[in-house]
């Protein structure tokens, strides 16, 4: 196999179903994405692996919605990593690639920068939204954080808010190919029941009740033995074969799930992208006084503004900003 080929698999996300157990997922693969996504700001190692798991999770869940819509990540702590947000715009048109974007916030004084990610998020929850425009209400589902990883996060929220049994196999780091310098890469699988009725189709529903559920609380009989042998065979996938670039995602299916019949779809490019302007920001800051804003001007007479996740830099006449704005002012932007 050429690197040629390997590489063509490179942020993308590779949706499958498993014919003979009535299970679905998708394979991702995440390489250029979560470089850009991590060069954005000088993270410690703990936050960048935190930001490297969403950013995962976050494109193998998004890949479900619909053109246009957007799907949110967040996880919120009270430990020192206090905030991860990440966002999937679903494509504008067939064939174009979705979009990822992400970034963390966290108490550098209180954060062990090389100690275990996960812990340091503290008590929390984690918070998925769905986005379908103008007009329309968003949905929302919650879950505590729990278990050992935001993957085991996700799948009690699925469990929980969807009643779909849901299990992530995840890998990140960075890697080094010969004569080039290291960089992220990140892989993995994501198994789910086919839904009976889920908010990602009917963009409603609600949390669990009565305690975290399992798989055995939402399926049995032929169903539940279908998951078990799907979620064992999943089991024996290894991080070389889940980052690749030397097994490709249709290798791998075929390796883990060949007696289960797998079949897979088109694959769904991913790209970093923002959706940030001047005009956005503007916006966010017309629910202010001109007192408001004169406390936001600096001494050079400008307002200005910095977007988290892709730290573009904007600059504004404060004149032309807030509910009291002067008509005819122009911007510095």
């Amino acid at each position: 196999m050429s690197l040629g080929s390997q590489i063509a698999w490179d942020d993308t996300v590779l949706p499958f179903q498993l014919d003979r157990s009535d299970i679905r997922g998708r394979v991702a693969r995440l390489d250029g994405v979560l470089d850009n996504v991590l060069a954005q700001h000088d993270y410690p190692p703990a936050i960048e692996a935190l930001v490297a798991e969403a950013t995962l999770l976050t494109a193998l869940i998004g890949q479900t919605i619909k053109l246009r819509w957007k799907l949110s990540l967040q996880v919120r702590g009270n430990g020192p990593a206090r905030l991860v947000a990440t966002d999937y715009f679903g494509p504008s048109e067939a064939g174009e690639p979705a979009q990822v974007r992400a970034y963390a916030s966290y108490d550098e004084q209180e954060i062990d920068p090389t100690g275990p990610a996960f812990p340091q998020i503290g008590q929390g929850y984690l918070a998925i939204l769905i986005d379908q425009g103008e007009g329309m209400v968003p949905y929302q589902g919650i879950t505590p954080i729990a278990g050992e990883s935001l993957s085991n996060c996700a799948e009690t929220y699925f469990a929980q808010s969807e009643q779909l049994p849901t299990r992530f196999a995840l890998s990140f780091g960075k890697s080094q190919r010969p004569g080039s310098e290291p960089s992220w890469r990140a892989g993995g699988v994501m198994l789910q029941t086919m839904p009976k009725a889920s908010p990602f189709a009917a963009t409603e529903g609600g949390t669990g009740e009565g305690g975290l559920l399992n798989p055995a609380d939402i399926i049995s009989g032929e169903e539940g033995e279908n998951w078990t042998r799907a979620n064992t065979l999943l089991d024996t996938v290894e991080e070389i074969e889940l980052v690749g670039p030397s097994v490709q995602p249709t290798e791998l299916l075929v390796r883990l799930f060949h007696e289960e019949g797998p079949r897979v779809f088109d694959p769904q490019s991913v790209a970093f992208g923002c959706t940030c302007s001047a005009d956005r920001v503007r916006e966010s800051l017309s629910i202010y006084s001109a007192k408001d804003i004169g406390h936001m001007t600096t001494d050079e007479g400008i307002v200005t503004a910095d977007c988290q996740f892709c730290g573009a830099h904007y600059e504004f006449d404060p004149d032309t900003l807030g509910f009291e704005a002067k008509a005819g002012s122009s911007d510095n932007d």
